[in-house]
């Protein structure tokens, strides 16, 4: 069997209300991942998962919004554990996803709406072969990933760097302010390449 490299998940979106954070909670407990969660001046929650065993970590921001919280991640993880746990909560909350597991020489494409799996899709060499589509499909999430403008991006991104230099700013240990440094830089990363 082929090894997975790494997955990343091209467009990913969760919603969880107050109830819902004890189910992430166990979720992580259950896969012995660390579950850092820090709630902003604005009532919006940063989580971190991280991975001890291989030193690999995500930042979730999730965004409150009318008693709910939001969070729309892009990102590319190597830690199957990792990995599978943002499986496991896109399954459990219902999520919204486009999941590319990357192969030696392929990548399998999976869609995720409302929580399960809408297709799947193979990508060698450039050609794509559906392997799996559910039926009556009426909305793709391909089309609607597709309809989110990248200035709606760059809004919520530049939302984040200021809440992070907020945080950046009152921080005075060392050590967190490397971390958002880092996280900083993957920024405005996803920043240049927007308005590229």
């Amino acid at each position: 069997m082929a090894q997975r490299l790494a997955t990343e998940y091209v467009y990913a979106s969760l919603i969880l209300t107050e109830a819902d954070w004890p189910r992430l909670a166990a979720l992580c407990e259950s896969m012995r991942l660390r579950l850092q969660v820090c709630v902003l001046d604005n009532g919006n929650h940063e989580l971190v998962l991280a991975d001890d065993g291989g030193g690999e970590s995500i930042r979730l921001l999730f965004e409150r919004k009318d008693g709910r919280y939001a969070c729309t991640l892009s990102c590319r993880v190597t830690q199957p554990k990792l990995a599978q746990a943002l499986n496991l909560a896109v399954t459990a909350f219902r999520g919204n996803a486009i999941v590319n597991r990357i192969y030696r020489g392929f990548v399998i494409i999976y869609h995720y709406n409302g929580g399960k799996v809408a297709r799947i899709a193979e990508n060698r060499g450039g050609k794509l072969h559906v392997i799996y589509e559910r039926r009556g499909q009426s909305e793709s999430l391909e089309a609607r990933f597709r309809l989110r403008t990248a200035e709606e991006r760059i809004a919520r991104i530049r939302q984040e760097v200021d809440e992070m230099l907020d945080r950046r700013n009152r921080t005075t240990d060392a050590a967190a302010i490397a971390a958002i440094d880092e996280h900083l830089r993957g920024l405005s990363r996803q920043l240049f390449v927007l308005e590229a």
